[in-house]
């Protein structure tokens, strides 16, 4: 998957900000069963939360193990819970529209008040 830009990571911290862990790392750690549920959770929201009540100390190489196994991005990591997001494969199921990243064709990435686009473009 290509990595998310900060941009991108910033959006998607934003709109986790209303929901709620629908994984708990617990004593088992990154388990084979957590690893399928966190698969699941995935294809069903692709953007999830992960919350560490044990394991503290390694949070960040374990968020980062799960993101590998499970091919997702990791969107964040605030206290100790885990942002990760992974694009549905079927355009028709997909839920979040990513910001364009900076750069792209067509668009900086960024919207600037008060200014219009540019019409000379054709």
């Amino acid at each position: 998957m290509n990595s998310l830009t900060s941009g991108q990571r910033r959006y998607l911290r934003g709109l986790a900000n209303q929901l709620d862990p629908v994984i708990l790392i617990g004593k088992g750690g990154a388990s084979e069963s957590v690893l399928n549920a966190v698969d699941d959770a995935l294809e069903a929201h692709e953007l999830i939360k992960i919350r560490f009540n044990d394991f503290k100390d390694e949070k960040k190489a374990l968020t980062d193990h799960i993101a590998r196994e499970t091919q997702a991005e990791v969107a964040g990591l605030i206290g100790h819970v885990a942002i990760l997001y992974r694009r549905h494969p079927d355009p028709k199921k997909r839920k979040i529209q990513l910001p364009d990243p900076a750069g792209a064709p067509g668009g900086s990435g960024r919207k600037i008040p008060g200014t219009k686009p540019d019409s000379s473009k054709g």
